[in-house]
């Protein structure tokens, strides 16, 4: 290491702007190392996130009902049930037709009506059929014994629950 001392003297002052530059040149080098490591751990985490449930909640047959609330405060409702042979399905809790009124569905037996039309769907066409009045889809997969849904597919039924600026 150089001192102030040092650089009276002329080869040292040379010396020293040599050690200078070439620590520099090192700071650059390992910057650059250090933003591409960053950007490369970035680029391959998964900001997907995934809500789930153990499959077990749902062999009873019976409609389960989720609200998912967004960073905006509209409440996402669907729901998950096994229908009659044997599938896992899941649908948000709203349709293209009666969504303004907010009312949504109940089970009765095997089938899903909607509170709002009196309209009945069977389980086993629920996530099978979209629109009208079928409650519209939601993407649902099963892993490792859990019923996994993206929250970017809740999302997407936004629109069914945005009452702003809607009469209900």
């Amino acid at each position: 290491m150089f001192t102030k001392k040092d650089c009276y003297n002329k080869s040292a002052h040379i010396a020293f702007t040599r050690w200078s530059v070439q620590r520099r040149g090192r700071m650059a080098l390992v910057s650059v190392f250090l933003t591409t490591l960053i950007v490369f751990v970035l680029a391959s985490i998964s900001w997907t996130a995934e809500i789930s449930y153990p499959v077990s909640t749902f062999n009873d047959g019976k409609a389960r009902f989720f609200e998912y609330k967004t960073p905006d405060g509209i409440v996402i409702k669907y729901f998950i049930l096994k229908s009659s042979d044997g599938v896992i399905r899941a649908a948000f809790d709203a349709c293209d037709v009666c969504w303004e009124a907010g009312k949504g569905y109940v089970q009765k037996d095997e089938f899903m009506i909607c509170k709002n039309c009196g309209r009945r769907f069977h389980s086993t066409k629920i996530n099978e059929v979209s629109g009208g009045c079928n409650p519209h889809p939601l993407t649902r997969t099963i892993k490792d014994g859990k019923v996994v849904i993206d929250t970017q597919d809740v999302l997407a039924g936004k629109r069914y629950f945005d009452f702003k600026g809607k009469r209900r």
